[in-house]
């Protein structure tokens, strides 16, 4: 009944809560307070339960499985999501604009921004407004040097996202399978 009475309703973007703690914990969003940090490598977060999962990245751990397919995960929420969007075709929640349709409200919401325009996120350090967070965090890390890149060992070329560079360390991995070495003649022959 609170979250559609707007008793705790977020003054920055308006979404709605259903206590306190919840709309406290959400407004940090917007100030860009993170009091928990990473000891491994520094990342700072707004929630503590983000930062267990975040340090599952370090340790490796990966203790919620899918018992459909056996792909593993770092938290029940990610697995929850794959569950839903990667083995049902269940799509309930449709754009009002463009009618296309998802599996979870969250994408639903995320989706309906292209269409307002609304600029959630909201750079600390000057004027500039996004969509995205994604958009945020390149802006932070390109205009105001805050963040870290994620450089590739083998060229040094730099990302601003470990997705990114993941992919891109792959390619240099398929470009070794064309080499092959010929060991009578000690000569690397490339492969068509």
């Amino acid at each position: 009944m609170y979250i559609h009475s707007d008793k705790y309703k977020c003054s920055e973007c308006e979404k709605c809560f259903r206590g306190k703690r919840d709309l406290s914990r959400h407004r940090q969003i917007h100030s860009g307070e993170k009091p928990f940090g990473c000891s491994v490598c520094g990342k700072r977060f707004t929630r503590a339960d983000s930062l267990t999962v975040h340090s599952r990245i370090h340790s490796g751990d990966k203790p919620c499985k899918c018992s459909l397919c056996d792909k593993s995960f770092s938290a029940s929420g990610h697995l929850r999501y794959h569950e839903r969007c990667i083995h049902s075709n269940v799509r309930p929640h449709s754009c009002s604009y463009c009618g296309k349709q998802f599996a979870t409200v969250t994408d639903m919401k995320c989706h309906v921004r292209v269409h307002i325009g609304a600029k959630s996120y909201s750079c600390r350090h000057c004027s500039e407004e996004f969509i995205w967070h994604h958009q945020l965090k390149e802006h932070l890390l390109k205009s105001h040097n805050e963040g870290t890149w994620f450089t590739c060992h083998i060229c040094q070329k730099k990302f601003i996202f470990k997705s990114k560079l993941k992919r891109h360390i792959q390619r240099h991995e398929g470009v070794k399978s064309y080499v092959a070495t010929n060991v009578q003649n000690d000569s690397v022959q490339h492969v068509n």
